[in-house]
């Protein structure tokens, strides 16, 4: 072979490499919502997020985002690589992590009162249990991988009129419901309510203006969605969790390295008791006349209707099974006295 030929060559395979490590060195674009956008506290986090990353060989590039549909748009159509939204929008991504965010999967009662505390502790526990290897397979979804789950609190029934404080009550009510979650309108019709079309945009702003009766949020929606002036003098905040709510990461694998998505869930699970911090801030930070408690024996009977309702749910193919088996595990392992432990409800689908 000539001396130019073997240069030539060279010179190929020398660009190839080049291409290869540019590639591999170019900032990788991550999508992320919250609600207040780059100033928000999901978004900070995330800040620290990529620096923990960068020491993992990968350069993350951040984009916030007020609106979760046009973060997860964005991400569909490859302007990033990775999306952080609500596990609603998620859910679309991955099923089963999306099986967190259900109607009262995560909820403790005991001695006939919710257990808060308990509550929070299987979502830990799971968190936990998706951060591991062994559940990469259920963490992926073809090119998608869930990359980390952050707890958002519990999302508590918000009503404008305190009178609104059983089930009964709120026949005839509306509700907001979003479109991109067929399950809460199956829930608010099941129960006699109206629902309301909505979305994250603009859910709060129809129940400030009064064009719906109730909404459910966490608490860390509060402040930032001005919930004060829907609730006025007359409303309050049931002390009831429908369910409590998850951000969620997802990422196209195919743009990462190998073993990244199992990383990525790790350092989210190591940084559970920040964002509990900031919930439990949250929760102190609601005015205390402005919380409602049930009976013990309401909050038992709701308990047990969210999870009849969950199961009619899945049923209807809304609801994750696999996802819902892994949840109810672990309820029994935070509560085994639970008279569902002793059942295969929730295990063994028909």
């Amino acid at each position: 072979m000539k001396l130019g030929q073997k240069l030539g060559k060279v010179g190929v395979a020398a660009w190839v490499v080049l291409g290869a490590l540019g590639s591999a060195q170019a900032n990788q674009k991550f999508c992320v919502y919250d609600m207040l956008g780059a100033t928000g506290d999901l978004y900070n986090m995330t800040k620290d997020y990529a620096v923990a990353m960068q020491r993992n060989g990968v350069t993350i590039e951040l984009k916030g985002y007020t609106d979760e549909r046009v973060a997860t748009e964005d991400f569909l159509t490859g302007q990033c690589y990775a999306v952080i939204a609500t596990a609603f929008r998620i859910r679309q991504f991955n099923s089963v992590a999306g099986s967190i965010d259900t109607l009262g999967s995560t909820t403790i009662v005991r001695n006939g009162k919710i257990d808060i505390a308990a509550s929070y502790d299987v979502v830990r526990k799971l968190i936990q249990t998706y951060a591991s290897p062994a559940a990469t397979k259920l963490m992926t979804e073809g090119n998608y991988e869930v990359s980390g789950l952050i707890p958002l609190g519990a999302a508590y029934p918000i009503v404008n009129d305190r009178s609104i404080n059983t089930i009964e009550k709120l026949a005839g009510k509306r509700i907001a419901a979003f479109d991109h979650d067929k399950a809460q309108a199956v829930m608010i019709q099941r129960i006699g309510a109206q629902p309301v079309s909505a979305d994250i945009t603009n859910f709060s702003t129809k129940f400030n203006n009064g064009a719906v009766d109730m909404i459910a949020a966490p608490t860390l929606a509060y402040k930032p969605l001005e919930l004060a002036k829907g609730i006025g003098k007359n409303g309050g905040i049931t002390r009831f969790p429908i369910m409590i709510l998850t951000y969620q990461m997802v990422i196209n694998r195919t743009k990462f390295p190998d073993g990244f998505g199992v990383k990525s869930r790790e350092y989210w699970s190591s940084q559970f008791d920040r964002a509990m911090q900031l919930i439990k801030q949250a929760d102190a930070g609601i005015p205390p006349a402005t919380w409602m408690d049930l009976s013990a024996e309401n909050a038992y009977k709701y308990t047990l209707m969210l999870r009849e309702s969950r199961i009619d749910i899945a049923q209807k193919g809304l609801y994750d099974k696999r996802g819902l088996k892994v949840i109810k595990k672990i309820r029994c392992n935070v509560n085994p006295a639970d008279p569902e432990c002793t059942t295969k409800s929730e295990e063994d689908w028909k």
